[in-house]
């Protein structure tokens, strides 16, 4: 098959790691920086070029957009989905996930478990808000905000309220959700590929940190999930329509819920964490389920 990786750092580690995965399978992977693809939008004969030529006879396409482009991004993808070419993760699934918001509403919808959480637009309803996820300590986050960038842990109903205050003076959208203290400081993530948990580890947040991402300071080792929060991974990644993503779970003392869905999940920790092959099980995915024109929404919504 030939397969084309939207991604703009080609020494990532995942990056890299999917390309000898597709190599090493007898394959031929392009990495394509997503910023540098323009599109001619005609009708019944949608076109990409790249570096001034036209992208033909691609198979699949690995989308692997950075959340700061992911508007260009999944136009980008869309375009190669209406030329019947078949996406790993769908536009539509990715932009659902990368919604903070609606991708809350989607996992609640589905009843899948969350932590308690609020949103408002108005900053007069702070107190309101705050009331309604419990009360400090509380987590704030960014809408748009990635690998805990944008995350805060409030300690007081006061602290609360001047970081709401501040965001929302600011003019961003936040989320308010209530902070599972019995979780410790650790979550899990569970590699979903295919409707199947394939890998799961633990990630442990550095002394005084209480976001476990790993680029952080934070370690990972393996885990070993429950019935009942592998079926939580299951779900959540087929309520966002993912094919491939990181589940992040906390365990709450009334039972595991759902952080954040990740359409682009990084292989590094998990693969070192534990020693299993994840950019070649992404492949046998592909392997298993490119057909031109396989794409569900065929680049719609």
């Amino acid at each position: 098959m030939k397969i084309a990786m939207l991604a703009r750092n080609p020494n990532l580690y995942s990056h890299k790691r999917l390309k000898e995965a597709a190599e090493a399978r007898g394959h031929e992977l392009d990495i394509i920086n997503t910023l540098r693809c323009y599109m001619n939008i005609a009708s019944r004969r949608p076109e990409i070029y790249y570096n001034g030529e036209k992208l033909t006879g691609y198979d699949a396409v690995i989308p692997r957009i950075g959340a700061s482009v992911t508007y260009y991004g999944l136009a980008v993808l869309r375009q190669f989905e209406m030329m019947g070419v078949y996406p790993l993760n769908e536009s539509v699934a990715i932009g659902r996930s990368r919604d903070k918001l609606r991708s809350m509403q989607l996992l609640a919808r589905d009843g899948i478990g969350l932590p308690v959480t609020t949103f408002a637009h108005d900053p007069k309803q702070t107190d309101e808000v705050i009331k309604l996820a419990g009360g400090a300590p509380l987590v704030i986050k960014l809408l748009e905000g990635t690998q805990g960038i944008g995350v805060v842990l409030a300690d007081t109903d006061r602290s609360a309220t001047s970081v709401v205050e501040a965001f929302r003076g600011a003019g961003v959208n936040i989320l308010v959700q209530e902070f599972i203290k019995e979780a410790g400081g650790t979550d899990i993530r569970a590699i979903v590929v295919g409707g199947k948990v394939i890998a799961a580890m633990k990630r442990t947040g550095a002394e005084g940190e209480f976001r476990s991402n790993l680029h952080r300071g934070g370690s990972a080792q393996l885990i070993r999930i429950s019935p009942e929060e592998r079926s939580t991974a299951i779900r959540a990644a087929k309520a966002m329509g993912l094919a491939v993503c990181g589940v992040d779970m906390l365990r709450s003392n009334h039972g595991p819920v759902v952080m954040e869905v990740n359409s682009s999940p990084g292989l590094e920790g998990v693969e070192k964490a534990t020693g299993l092959d994840i950019a070649g099980k992404i492949i046998e995915h592909i392997e298993r389920n490119a057909r031109p024109g396989a794409t569900r929404t065929k680049g719609k919504g």
